[in-house]
């Protein structure tokens, strides 16, 4: 939990899908997005998913973002419950390396829709991102920090690019 009345709430389930998930908080973190995140299980616990999504506008949460592994029904489970845009991150908890949770994530029926992100920590990182820019539609200020955080993406491609050519030409490659 953040000290500000948080605007994301990051769900998943299962304490195990942490290491991912925490890629989410990372990048919340770092355009200074209050969150909040908890283990509630779509089969498991389904009153408790309920009941938290249910409050979640009521208490100022803007987006969800459900991630787990396997049969991964907790996105669904979420948007079905809620009007607030859920974003799906699809974690590799089995033997199918995360494809069934992927595409369980991804077949939603008509009606009730799920962003979905890849599978793993480049979609949970994805997934803070594309939370951030939901809510930089209505705050400058995000909407400043997606443009720095974009150039500053680009400036470190250009750097690799440098770094490559100088490693190509001490190689005798150039």
């Amino acid at each position: 939990m953040t000290e500000k009345t948080p605007q994301v709430g990051i769900l998943m389930g299962s304490d195990s899908d942490y290491a991912v998930m925490a890629e989410t908080a990372k990048i919340l973190k770092q355009f200074e997005v209050p969150f909040e995140m908890i283990v509630s299980s779509a089969h498991r616990t389904p009153e408790r998913t309920a009941e938290y999504v249910s409050q979640a506008r009521g208490r100022g949460l803007k987006v969800l973002i459900a991630g787990a592994g396997a049969a991964a029904h907790l996105a669904g489970v979420v948007a079905a419950e809620t009007t607030l845009p859920v974003i799906a991150v699809p974690i590799d908890a089995t033997s199918l390396q995360g494809l069934d949770a992927l595409l369980a994530m991804v077949q939603m029926p008509a009606g009730i829709p799920v962003a979905t992100m890849a599978i793993g920590a480049a979609g949970a990182r994805n997934a803070g991102i594309f939370a951030v820019q939901m809510l930089a539609t209505t705050d400058v200020v995000l909407a400043d920090k997606l443009v720095l955080f974009k150039e500053e993406m680009a400036a470190g491609v250009i750097k690799k690019s440098a770094r490559l050519q100088e490693k190509l030409r001490a190689d005798g490659l150039l």
